[in-house]
């Protein structure tokens, strides 16, 4: 089986000039890229299920279990991305431990999550954006923010048939526009998107912490009805495996080790790092929204977040936590097209995709024409397929991800024991192996409609891998050379 050495991978970590990325990140730029990528929509939403549903207050706890999850991963990425700092995430790692075809297909995966997380939320984006504008008596026209295979019923009960989704087509392409420019302006772009959501939530943290009411902590950790996962421990961790899926994404953050300067330092910094401060925010998020309402009043609501904002005097703080969703999704598309294309970028330099997706433009040093190709197609998507279609961002992938990056560990260890590590893993085995068992569990839990998605997409992935991308490996190329010299 074609595998990379971690020579080779070195070496290509260290070219430099013209057809290479700019090294432009520090781990600031890291924290913010991955917190930008955590902190979204889901957040006001998945922590009032959780609480209603499987934990009351105590979903505080479940943000907890949920991120020491999440940690066993996190910290196997921290070392690969130390080790062999090169664009392309888990896929580059597949392809130093498990060989070619297993690269290909997390890379495959890692595309499907991206590009359909991108025009989805591209389409949710539109949806806050005219709630938000109709608070100031804006008005746009629903054929302007519809698919064509969409309806909406308005006011008169008249009937009104989409056209195109203007709004989602034109943020994916602004955000296209902002990552061609460069990976430093797309950083401090996502900074500063990233200080305005942080910003609100932490307003909503400062301003409800005063109007808790105790009695709504009582009890903390609600008595189980008798059913696994409604209420008591067991709901705590059935909660976890909800508010889980808030924290996916801070793997992106390993996808710009190629773009990160000193990575060894910094790329764990910017890893565990978007992991702590994030678990910081939700529990204290999670705490505030459970004292200021009684858990029990989320049940059935779209947006318990406005239910806790009812029980202070500031009316203002609906409208903000609007623009904080509209913000966070903003930044959750940018740092989507960012992953994205640079998977793309490695595989295309592997030759396993087309040399298109691989140029470097010679100002701005970014993957110019892959960035406009990919970012056209996802704002097509975006604006003329409906989001019943396009689905919600599925997480398979992702776990899939981080099931094989924690067995990379465990292989790289027995394989590569002496090999120079700017950050270590600690309590190998045990961590690459409770990161395995808590990642397969999630994907268990996932329902088989996700799994048949994800059959489809690798099944049209294998035939391009067969079809073209074996047939253009340069891995497979040089070592068919060498055999023939």
């Amino acid at each position: 089986m074609l595998r990379k050495s971690l020579e080779l991978l070195r070496q290509e970590a260290a070219e430099t000039g013209a057809g290479t990325l700019k090294r432009s990140l520090n781990g600031f730029n890291l924290i913010t890229i991955g917190i930008g990528v955590i902190i979204g929509a889901g957040l006001f939403s998945l922590t009032g299920i959780a609480a209603a549903n499987n934990a009351g207050p105590a979903v505080t706890l479940s943000f907890v279990v949920a991120a020491v999850g999440c940690a066993f991963s996190a910290l196997c990425y921290a070392e690969f991305a130390s080790m062999v700092p090169v664009a392309g995430s888990a896929y580059t790692y597949a392809y130093a431990t498990m060989g070619e075809l297993f690269a290909w297909i997390i890379g495959w995966d890692l595309v499907l999550e991206y590009s359909v997380g991108a025009a989805t939320v591209a389409i949710s984006w539109s949806q806050y954006l005219l709630k938000f504008l109709s608070k100031y008596g804006i008005i746009v026209p629903p054929q302007l923010v519809m698919s064509p295979f969409e309806t909406a019923t308005l006011a008169d009960g008249s009937i009104v048939h989409g056209f195109v989704n203007i709004p989602a087509m034109l943020i994916v392409l602004a955000i296209t526009l902002i990552i061609i420019r460069g990976t430093s302006g797309s950083a401090w772009f996502n900074a500063l998107v990233v200080t305005l959501k942080v910003s609100v939530v932490l307003v909503f943290i400062a301003l409800g912490w005063q109007y808790i009411d105790p009695a709504n902590y009582q009890p903390y950790i609600p008595q189980n009805t008798g059913t696994f996962g409604e209420f008591g421990w067991s709901g705590i961790l059935r909660g976890a495996g909800v508010v889980f899926f808030v924290f996916i994404g801070f793997d992106i953050v390993a996808t710009m080790a190629q773009e990160t300067k000193n990575p060894q330092r910094n790329m764990p910094i910017g890893i565990i790092g978007s992991l702590v401060i994030c678990t910081i925010l939700f529990v204290l998020f999670g705490h505030v929204m459970t004292g200021l309402a009684n858990y029990t009043e989320f049940k059935n609501s779209a947006a318990p977040v406005a239910i806790a904002i009812e029980k202070t005097p500031y009316a203002w703080l609906s409208s903000a936590v609007i623009l904080a969703i509209i913000i966070g999704y903003t930044s959750v598309i940018l740092v989507d097209l960012l992953g994205q294309s640079r998977v793309f970028f490695s595989m295309a330099k592997d030759g396993l995709l087309p040399p298109v997706f691989a140029r470097i433009h010679e100002r701005f040093r970014t993957p110019l024409q892959s960035n406009l190709l990919l970012g056209l197609f996802i704002a097509l998507f975006a604006g003329f397929v409906p989001i019943s279609v396009v689905g919600e961002m599925t997480s398979i992938g992702t776990l899939l991800a981080f099931v094989m990056v924690c067995v990379g560990i465990l292989i790289m260890r027995k394989r590569e024991p002496d090999a120079p590590r700017g950050f270590r893993t600690p309590f190998v085995p045990l961590v690459p192996i409770l990161g395995i068992l808590t990642c397969v569990v999630m994907m268990l839990a996932l329902p088989w409609e996700t799994w048949l998605r994800l059959a489809v997409w690798l099944a049209i992935g294998l035939a391009i891998y067969f079809g073209y991308g074996r047939k253009h490996s340069k891995l497979g190329q040089n070592n068919a050379a060498q055999q023939a010299a």
